[in-house]
């Protein structure tokens, strides 16, 4: 299993790759296709393709700074869930030797108790920082998510480097609202 990173929307793999983010994360929750063009620039940014071989698994896209990973979108097709892939995949990335950070959804449902619990069997904590992420698209307010991170939890002056990051590089691009 490998992460494969495409830094260009010229790479012929990248609208299949968009294709599989646009099913599997909320409008709201998406950089638009012209966005995430502009994100490929960032020297910070991954945008992954997970390959088993010759078979392609899912998405993830990510942000490395000299401190930590952050997990800004995370998906494995739909068909292949279940089969241990998002495990093998989250711990690729942690073999980086740095913190790795996301979000999930608040606890509100099955689906998203099971993404927790995944989750925390891949070795993330969850952290309690009130947290809303900023929005991606004009007409949208920010949305609340957790915090997960792993090995350990954040320092409050962790998660205020991060938050920092977040907004300031992560989201430089995109409407405040």
């Amino acid at each position: 299993m490998e992460l494969l990173r495409i830094k260009t929307d010229k790479d012929e793999r990248f609208r299949a790759a968009m294709e599989l983010y646009e099913e599997s994360f909320p409008l709201h929750e998406r950089r638009t296709a012209e966005s995430q063009s502009a994100a490929l620039a960032d020297e910070d940014y991954h945008f992954n393709l997970i390959f088993d071989g010759d078979i392609f698994l899912g998405l993830l896209l990510c942000w490395e700074t000299r401190g930590f990973v952050y997990v800004e979108h995370f998906c494995i097709l739909p068909e292949l869930r279940g089969k241990n892939y998002g495990a093998k995949a989250l711990e690729l990335l942690s073999r980086g030797g740095k913190g790795v950070i996301l979000e999930i959804d608040p606890l509100v449902d099955d689906i998203s108790v099971r993404r927790k619990n995944f989750y925390e069997r891949a070795g993330y904590r969850t952290n309690g920082f009130e947290h809303v992420h900023p929005p991606y698209r004009r007409g949208f307010n920010g949305h609340r998510l957790v915090i997960m991170s792993s090995p350990a939890p954040l320092s409050e002056e962790e998660y205020k480097i991060f938050a920092r990051y977040l907004s300031e590089t992560v989201m430089r691009d995109e409407p405040r609202g």
